[in-house]
C-alpha cells in the first residue's frame, strides 16, 4: 500500500512538472500582451519592419517601438526605444532607412548608423503618410485653417489663439459639426505633399468637406501612381454629408491642379485606391447602395487608358476587406469576412476567377513579396503575430512569437463553435469560451455577449472579453445573429427595419441552446453588449426577464432622441427606414416605450464624448431604472467616446463587469473596488 501511494505521488509530480498548471487570465494579463501591427515590407521584399505596442497598467500608459527582421523571421532587432511612441513605419525606396511617425511628425532612422532625424516640422498633426514610388515625395493628411493655406506660422498662431482664447464656443452653420469625439470647428482636413529634396509643402487636395472622407476601418485613403506623377484620393462630393455615404475617387497631379472625379457616376461609397504595379489600373473597393453604410464592398478596377470601370466580385457575396496587387498586375489578393473569419483569396482580373488562399483564418495587414504573402493573424486564444505564406508550396510560417512566454504561463482560452437554428430556421454561428480549469462535471455561470454594428461579426480573434471573464470562472458565448456580416448580404440586410425582430429571436434561441449545455448553470445567466449590443441589452430589458443581470454599454434607449443627436444620420436613416416623423420603427423598437416590463438589474457604461450614441441615452436609461427602484449603476468615462481608452479606461470597464457579474452570477470576485480605481489608488501596491 505504501509503495502504491509513493508511486501515485511520483506520477503526480512528473505530470505537474511536464504540464505545469497555468495561471488564470486576469485584467493584468491583458496589459502584459504585446500587440503587433503595421508590418511594412521593404521594396526588395527581404525585410519587415513593424510596430510592437506594450502597456503600463499602473501608469495608464502605452508605448510603441519599431522592430525589424528578415522575411523568414530571423535577425529580429529592436530599432527604437524611447518614451515617445514610434509607429506606422514605411521604407525608403533604397531600403537604407525607415520613416515613421513620432510626436505627430515624420521621422526617419538610418539602418546603418541608427541615427534618427526629424523629417517634417509642421505645426499641425500629420497622419497617414505615404511615400511615392520614386522616394522623393510624402503625401500626408493634416487639419489646417483654410485662411492660412500652407502658411505654417499662421496655422500655429490661430491654433494657439483658439486653444488659449477667452471664448469657448463652437459655431456651426451645417451638420456634421462634430464627429466621433471631436468638434470639427473651423478647420479643414487637407492632403499635403512634402518634397524631401526641396523641403517644401504643397496643398494638393482640399475642400469644404473632409478630404479624404473619414470612414471607420481601412487605412488606404490615397496612393501615388507607380511613376509618382499622380495621386488618387477619396472624398465625399455631397453637400449634406451627415446623411450621405457617398465617396468618390479623385486623381490629381502631384504638382497640383484641379482633381478629376473618376467615379462620379456611383452615388455610393468608393475608396481604398491601389495602383497596379504596371500602372495600368487602379483597384478599389466600392458599394452600390447609396446611404447604406453596410452594403457589401466589392472589388472594382479602373482602367486608366479606357477610363472604364469593371466590377470583379459581383458574384462574391461577402464583404471584401484588404486588397493587394500581385507583382505581375494580373491578379489581386484580398481578405473578406466569412463566418467569423477573414480568410484570404485571389482573383484574376480578366477571368474573375476566385480561389481561396488561406481558409478559416483571421488575417489582417496583408502584403505581398516575391513568392510570399505576409500578414498578421490571430485567434480567440492567441494574440496577433506576423506570418508568411509561401505561394508556391502553400506552407505557412509563424515569423514572430512575442507572446510565447506569456502564453506558456497563462491560460489563454480557445473558442469552440456551435451552429444553432435561429429565426426562419437559419443557422446562427456561436463561439463559446470555457472557463479556466474547466471541469465538465461542474456548472458555470454564463455570459452572452452581443456585438455592435449591428452589421458586423464576432470573429475567431483575440479580445479581452474572451479571456478576462473565462479567467474569472465564466462561460462566455458570442453569436453572429441576423444583421451580422460574413454570411452574405441578404443576411446582413435583414436587420434593417427589424431591430427587435429576427436578431432578438436568434439570441433567445441561442440562449435556449446554451442553457442546455451540461456545464451551464441556468440560474446564473447574464448578458452584455456594446453599441447596438448595448441597444439589445435595453431591448432584453424590455422584452424578457430571463437574465439575472445585464450590462449595457453605449446603448440606445430612445431611438427618436437618438436620431436628433447622433452625427451620422445615414446610419439611422437607413436602418430605421426614414426619420421619426415618417417611420414607425422609432417608436416600435425604442426600449423606452416598454418601461412597464423593466425588472433586470443593469450596469450602464458610456462615454461623455460619444457622439455616435450620445451619453444622454445612458443617462435616460439609468434615470428610468433608478426611478423604478431597479438596481443599477452608471459609469461615464469623461474623456472617451464610443470606444473607451484601452489603458486608461478599459481596466475599469473590465473590473466593473466582474463586480456586477460576481454580484448576480457568482463568479470570482473582481480584483479591485471600482470606486478606488476612479480615485487612481487601485494599482498603487501592484507590481
Amino acid at each position: 500500500m505504501k509503495t502504491t501511494i509513493i508511486n501515485l505521488f511520483l506520477i503526480l509530480f512528473v505530470f505537474t512538472t511536464a504540464y505545469p498548471q497555468k495561471n488564470p487570465f486576469t485584467i493584468e494579463t491583458l496589459y502584459k500582451v504585446k500587440y503587433l501591427s503595421s508590418p511594412a515590407l521593404s521594396s526588395d521584399g527581404n525585410k519587415i519592419c513593424f510596430q510592437s505596442t506594450g502597456y503600463n497598467l499602473q501608469k495608464g500608459e502605452s508605448n510603441s517601438d519599431l522592430d525589424i527582421m528578415n522575411k523568414d523571421g530571423s535577425g529580429l532587432e529592436n530599432l527604437t526605444k524611447s518614451s515617445a511612441s514610434e509607429k506606422n513605419p514605411f521604407w525608403s525606396v533604397d531600403g537604407k532607412k525607415i520613416y515613421f511617425l513620432k510626436k505627430s511628425q515624420i521621422y526617419s532612422i538610418s539602418l546603418l548608423s541608427k541615427k534618427i532625424d526629424q523629417v517634417t516640422n509642421y505645426p499641425t498633426e500629420i497622419v497617414r503618410p505615404v511615400l511615392s514610388p520614386d522616394g522623393n515625395l510624402i503625401a500626408f493628411t493634416t487639419e489646417i485653417y483654410p485662411e492660412c493655406g500652407t502658411n505654417k506660422y499662421c496655422n500655429k498662431r490661430i491654433s494657439e489663439s483658439v486653444k488659449n482664447g477667452p471664448i469657448q464656443a463652437y459655431i456651426a452653420d451645417s451638420l456634421l459639426f462634430r464627429h466621433w469625439t471631436e468638434y470639427i470647428g473651423q478647420k479643414e482636413t487637407h492632403i499635403f505633399i512634402y518634397n524631401l529634396k526641396n523641403k517644401t509643402y504643397t496643398d494638393i487636395a482640399h475642400s469644404e468637406l473632409a478630404s479624404p472622407m473619414y470612414k471607420l476601418g481601412g487605412n488606404i485613403r490615397y496612393n501615388f501612381s507607380p511613376d509618382s506623377k499622380e495621386l488618387c484620393f477619396t472624398n465625399n462630393p455631397d453637400k449634406f454629408q451627415t446623411g450621405s455615404t457617398n465617396s468618390d475617387l479623385y486623381i490629381v497631379s502631384v504638382s497640383g491642379g484641379k482633381p478629376e472625379d473618376i467615379t462620379i457616376k456611383n452615388k455610393a461609397w468608393d475608396g481604398n485606391p491601389i495602383y497596379s504595379p504596371d500602372g495600368n489600373y487602379i483597384a478599389y473597393k466600392t458599394q452600390e447602395q447609396p446611404g447604406h453604410e453596410s452594403d457589401r464592398y466589392r472589388i472594382a478596377v479602373y482602367d486608366r487608358s479606357s477610363k472604364q470601370i469593371n466590377i470583379l466580385t459581383e458574384d462574391f457575396d461577402n464583404m471584401v476587406d484588404e486588397l493587394v496587387w500581385s507583382k505581375d498586375s494580373k491578379s489581386i489578393y484580398f481578405t473578406a469576412e466569412d463566418s467569423g473569419y477573414t480568410p484570404s483569396y485571389k482573383i484574376d482580373i480578366k477571368s474573375k476567377k476566385i480561389s481561396e488562399v488561406l481558409p478559416q483564418r483571421s488575417v489582417f495587414n496583408l502584403s505581398i513579396g516575391k513568392n510570399n504573402l505576409f500578414y498578421t493573424a490571430t485567434s480567440v486564444g492567441s494574440p496577433k503575430e506576423i506570418y508568411s505564406f509561401n505561394l508556391n508550396d502553400k506552407s505557412e510560417k509563424q515569423l514572430t512569437d512575442f507572446n510565447k512566454g506569456l502564453l506558456s504561463k497563462v491560460d489563454f482560452r480557445p473558442a469552440e463553435q456551435m451552429w444553432i437554428p435561429g429565426a426562419d430556421g437559419t443557422n446562427v454561428q456561436v463561439f463559446i469560451v470555457k472557463p479556466h480549469n474547466f471541469d465538465p462535471q461542474k456548472k458555470y455561470p454564463l455570459i452572452l455577449n452581443v456585438h455592435g454594428g449591428p452589421q458586423g461579426q464576432w470573429m475567431d480573434s483575440f479580445r479581452g472579453d474572451w479571456q478576462v471573464y473565462p479567467g474569472s470562472g465564466y462561460v462566455v458565448a458570442f453569436a453572429n445573429p441576423h444583421g451580422s456580416t460574413g454570411r452574405g448580404q441578404a443576411y446582413t440586410n435583414e436587420i434593417s427595419s427589424d431591430y427587435g425582430g429576427k436578431v432578438f429571436e436568434d439570441l433567445m434561441k441561442v440562449t435556449d441552446a446554451l442553457e442546455k449545455l451540461p456545464y451551464v448553470d441556468t440560474a446564473r445567466v447574464g448578458a452584455m453588449g456594446w453599441s447596438f449590443g448595448g441597444y439589445m441589452m435595453d431591448w432584453f430589458q424590455a422584452k424578457t426577464k430571463r437574465f439575472k443581470c445585464l450590462v449595457s454599454m453605449m446603448g440606445i434607449f430612445d431611438l427618436e432622441s437618438m436620431w436628433g443627436s447622433t452625427e451620422e444620420l445615414w446610419f439611422v436613416n437607413w436602418d430605421l427606414e426614414g426619420q421619426p416623423w415618417n417611420s414607425d420603427d422609432y417608436k416600435k423598437y425604442s426600449p423606452c416605450n416598454y418601461v412597464k416590463n423593466f425588472a433586470t438589474p443593469t450596469l450602464i457604461i458610456t462615454g461623455q464624448k460619444d457622439y455616435r450614441v450620445p451619453y444622454s441615452q445612458s443617462i435616460q436609461y439609468f434615470t428610468t431604472l433608478q426611478t423604478l427602484g431597479i438596481d443599477s449603476r452608471l459609469i461615464i468615462f469623461k474623456n472617451d467616446g464610443h470606444w473607451p481608452d484601452f489603458v486608461k479606461s478599459m481596466p475599469l470597464y473590465y473590473n466593473a463587469h466582474l463586480e456586477w457579474f460576481h454580484k448576480y452570477l457568482g463568479g470570482a470576485p473582481a480584483p479591485y473596488n471600482s470606486k478606488d480605481m476612479v480615485k487612481n489608488i487601485a494599482f498603487e501596491n501592484k507590481d
